[in-house]
């Protein structure tokens, strides 16, 4: 190398010209090799140093839009630049989740994932563009919403054991209300036949609140939703719990038992809510963002909000909820692929 001749091959030292070019070569060497092995992580390192995207895949003001505009601000404040909500609806959240998943994974870009998206719907729709595994990085879990099962004022039931009577007595002819099939809401119920042996007729409506409607006007017997949507009924005593879906009792409906209390053994769901971003995240910057989100979720004011919708705080680390995700995904497609449920 042309280098080590002024070493080995010449007696004399080279001239200042050449010291000079000698030099140049190599402090420009140097800076290349510095550049390359502190390229990726420094500019991680120096994340965030622009607004980032926050894409909610429903409409404004549905329960995942309202936890992501409550969260945004903490967060942003706890990372120090501005987050934007990006609604982009469509396709039962799969547009929106899609998008997300195919943007670059430089932490700009996160999403507000949720059951029905992240782990309900890639085990129903035929012709899903995503694993939620594979192609999610998962940040942190933001909240955990309970299910309820209720019943309707007229419906002669006050307990799952009557439903159950009521059910046998009439043949299976005992409507139960979901939010439309392959939702969150409907698995719940196909996970409820399952484990129980109860027969009770799946009516799908286009969105939990139409089917709360006709809950509340008694055109269906009974229903399977979300807590923070039926809980003002159930309080007003305009429709009755039977039982909530959760491994324990709800703190915002102690006195309603779980369907394990109420005799069917091993059944546990619930819908979460959490912090997600495209596969392939910097350590830096999934590290960044992980911290951001717990110091978000302790500002009590979020805390209160939260409350305030009848979800649960559950402190989890990020460890913890990427098993959560990869585990209820697994427990949604079994219970997809048993009851045959399939959407093109």
């Amino acid at each position: 190398m042309e280098l080590e001749r002024p070493v080995v091959m010449r007696a004399r030292a080279p001239g200042r010209d050449a010291r000079h070019r000698n030099i140049a070569r190599a402090g420009a060497a140097l800076l290349a090799a510095a550049t390359l092995a502190a390229g990726t992580p420094a500019s991680a390192q120096d994340f965030p140093v622009h607004p980032i995207r926050l894409i909610v895949p429903w409409p404004p003001g549905g329960n995942v839009d309202i936890t992501a505009r409550t969260l945004a601000p903490a967060l942003g404040e706890a990372l120090g630049q501005t987050i934007v909500i990006d609604n982009r609806a469509g396709a039962g959240g799969t547009i929106g989740t899609t998008v997300a998943i195919k943007a670059p994974p430089d932490g700009y870009t996160l999403l507000m994932g949720s059951s029905g998206t992240v782990t309900v719907a890639p085990t129903v729709y035929r012709n899903i563009a995503y694993d939620p595994v594979r192609d999610l990085t998962a940040i942190g879990l933001v909240h955990v919403v309970p299910m309820v099962l209720t019943a309707a004022a007229r419906t002669p039931v006050a307990s799952f054991a009557d439903l159950v009577a009521l059910s046998r007595q009439r043949g299976g002819n005992v409507s139960i209300a979901s939010a439309g099939n392959g939702s969150s809401n409907h698995l719940a119920i196909e996970l409820l036949l399952r484990l129980s042996g109860i027969r009770l007729l799946h009516v799908p409506y286009k969105g939990a609140g139409p089917a709360l409607n006709d809950l509340l006007g008694g055109q269906v017997d009974t229903m399977m939703d979300q807590l923070s949507a039926s809980s003002g009924p159930i309080r007003d005593g305009r429709i009755k719990a039977l039982a909530v879906t959760t491994a324990t009792r709800s703190a915002l409906l102690p006195e309603v038992p779980t369907l394990a209390e109420a005799g069917v053994a091993g059944y546990e769901a619930s819908t979460f809510t959490g912090l997600f971003a495209p596969a392939g995240l910097p350590r830096a910057t999934l590290d960044r963002l992980v911290e951001a989100v717990r110091r978000a979720l302790a500002e009590e004011p979020v805390r209160a909000r939260y409350r305030a919708m009848g979800v649960e705080l559950r402190d989890m680390s990020r460890e913890d909820f990427q098993r959560y995700v990869r585990e209820d995904y697994a427990k949604w497609r079994r219970v997809a692929r048993d009851g045959n449920i399939a959407i093109d």
